[in-house]
């Protein structure tokens, strides 16, 4: 069975209700198996289904795939030559553990770039969840280290036979493990084939290629896969999630039942016909409508402003009013495509004291890749800064702390600091394994304080990110390209100011207010904010009011995401997303210019998504929306 369950149409109480069904019929709870991708989601349902049916279901398989996996191969692992007391390898163990494989091969890491353990991890992961070589993964994801691939090839044969040696495994080889010991050992399929009567999966739409084909096997027997998830909802694929294992099910199982839940319990009416008619224009998809059963509401409104400030301050002075007409704020939700688009927003909530929580990251000034670059310009500002320096040099190759600690103490007794490190006189007191990297710092520095750059923030930004910190983020980053991205977004920030001075000091304001100024406190609980969120991070949740900004192209949709096969309609399935999340109210903003380096300010263009929603091809539709008109006064 194929269940197509619409946004809000009460997924987990299917998949709940299928559950104790099954053992109100006699069904025994041994003999199901139910996966899905959180405990949290799994306790939830096993809960339900004991409330239900008064039973103990302990025996019920259920939790999410990784669990699972570990509970078969505690048992079969030792046909795969794993002890039963095997341990599982948790991030940080497993970046260290890919380190000592580098530097067990003598793999020179420093005058030919090459990725750090934690990137290395993630570039492995990706070629482990998808099935797709390590060649391609790079040559598509990774292009930049294309040049190394001999030796990461090396490396992840010598990390997986570090770990078959010491009875490790890691986060990804549960997965390949549970699916090589189900392929290679018929006996076992045949037992786990015939133990699950009936396997129930949620959130069928984010699996993997590992996760489909372990699904397959195990149903071989019985034939009873239920699958419950949403294709419009398919926005993972960054992940190694696999769009297709949904849209082709019906081709891998011809004899499917196809249910389709439309009808939606969370949103106004009004909202749902605004996000029928986005999905509308995705080709490969489950065709479904979403019906409301709640009453008519207001419909959904476009806010074209001047700018991303205005943007900012529109809608924190509508939080404000939703506020004042009794809507909590934790009802309240602004989603955004990027993390960097919060920036403005966080800015300028932070001035008005409106208590929020970022759900997308960090706040945005207390980044490291934003403290690592401004660390740079404090040098410029203030050359006795001392945490700066040390933020700095510990950036480069072999520089640790102690090393650190001795030039910040010979830059410190110098008159002048930045003249004395320019000169590179205190590679002296450098070991040599440090010079390398010294000789790297005391280069930028060079040039970030040569004549072209001057005081401008902007210039100095983009500066340091040219002469050595891009390289040091795709070393150390696997979202090397968002944290760039970032950083340029702060460049043009900064034009806005006239010098280092009133940038940094403005920045130092921001990150310094506290809680103290909170205009709101009687108005709410201690856990009682606003929530910012990347739409990634909103799935699955919903709140009263939601605001969408930066609704202009490039940004939504991100122009990166669109050079991806298939961008463009996952894109939309974000979008889509993001505008059921909103239960009531409903706002999409966007700035109609944008400051561009080099260009000054430039005219951005409504996104695509907004646009086909009047297209004509979609026939005669009342608008969907009403146009926010701003009072400049």
């Amino acid at each position: 069975m194929l269940v197509i369950a619409g946004a809000g149409s009460g997924k987990t109480r299917t998949l709940t209700y299928r559950v104790a069904r099954l053992i109100e019929i006699g069904q025994r709870p041994e003999g199901i198996l139910l996966a899905t991708f959180t405990n949290k989601a799994a306790r939830e349902m096993l809960s339900r289904v004991e409330g239900l049916t008064a039973l103990d279901i302990s025996r019920l398989w259920g939790g999410t795939f990784h669990r699972i996996a570990n509970r078969v191969l505690r048992r079969q692992g030792h046909l795969l030559g794993y002890g039963p007391h095997f341990t599982i390898l948790d991030a940080d163990d497993a970046r260290q553990l890919l380190n000592a494989s580098i530097s067990e091969l003598r793999i020179d890491a420093k005058t030919e770039k090459f990725p750090k353990g934690d990137v290395l991890a993630d570039i492995l992961s990706f070629h482990a969840n998808t099935g797709e070589s390590l060649e391609r993964v790079v040559a598509r994801r990774y292009p930049f280290f294309s040049h190394r691939l001999d030796e990461m090839l090396r490396v992840s044969a010598h990390y997986g036979e570090k770990k078959r040696k010491m009875n490790l495994m890691d986060f990804d080889d549960l997965l390949v493990n549970w699916l090589r010991v189900l392929k290679e050992h018929p006996r076992v399929l045949d037992f786990y084939a015939e133990k699950f009567v009936h396997l129930l999966v949620d959130e069928y739409q984010d699996t993997n290629a590992l996760q489909a084909e372990i699904l397959d096997l195990l149903s071989s027997r019985h034939r009873n896969l239920m699958v419950v998830g949403d294709d419009s909802q398919s926005i993972y694929s960054f992940r190694g999630a696999n769009f297709t294992n949904i849209l082709k099910f019906p081709e891998r199982y011809p004899d499917v039942k196809l249910f389709k839940l439309e009808t939606n319990y969370r949103s106004t009416p009004e909202i749902l016909a605004l996000a029928n008619l986005s999905i509308l224009n995705n080709r490969e998809q489950f065709q479904k409508a979403l019906r409301a059963v709640r009453e008519e509401g207001v419909k959904p409104v476009l806010v074209p402003l001047r700018n991303a400030s205005q943007q900012a301050h529109f809608v924190s002075q509508r939080v404000i009013e939703l506020i004042m007409e009794g809507v909590p704020l934790h009802e309240i939700a602004v989603l955004y495509r990027a993390h960097h688009h919060s920036m403005e927003l966080q800015m300028e909530m932070t001035r008005r004291g409106i208590p929020f929580e970022i759900r997308s990251g960090i706040r945005f000034f207390e980044q490291a890749h934003i403290k690592d670059v401004t660390a740079y310009l404090r040098l410029l500002v203030n050359p006795f800064d001392e945490t700066a320096w040390k933020r700095v040099l510990l950036l480069y190759d072999k520089i640790g702390k102690t090393t650190a600690e001795k030039i910040w103490r010979w830059l410190s007794a110098r008159p002048d600091p930045l003249s004395a490190a320019r000169s590179g006189q205190a590679a002296g007191i450098v070991s040599k394994g440090a010079q390398a990297g010294y000789g790297r710092f005391v280069k930028t520095l060079e040039t970030l304080s040569g004549p072209p750059v001057g005081r401008n923030p902007g210039t100095c930004i983009e500066t340091v990110v040219e002469a050595f910190y891009r390289d040091y983020l795709r070393e150390h980053y696997s979202d090397s390209a968002t944290r760039e991205e970032d950083l340029m977004q702060l460049a043009l920030y900064s034009t806005r100011f006239e010098d280092l001075e009133s940038f940094l000091g403005e920045l130092a304001l921001l990150t310094t207010m506290t809680e103290d100024y909170d205009p709101y406190a009687s108005r709410r609980t201690e856990e009682d904010r606003v929530i910012l969120s990347s739409i990634h991070q909103a799935k699955g949740l919903e709140w009263t009011a939601v605001f969408i900004i930066w609704c202009a192209e490039g940004m939504m949709p991100l122009a990166r995401a669109l050079q991806e096969p298939g961008g463009e309609e996952e894109e939309r399935r974000l979008f889509y997303v993001g505008t059921t999340r909103a239960k009531d109210h409903l706002y999409l903003c966007y700035p109609l210019t944008d400051y561009s380096r080099g260009m000054g300010y430039g005219v951005l263009k409504t996104s695509r998504f907004i646009e086909e929603l009047e297209t004509r091809r979609l026939g005669r539709v009342e608008r969907p929306y009403q146009e926010w008109v701003i009072d400049e006064a």
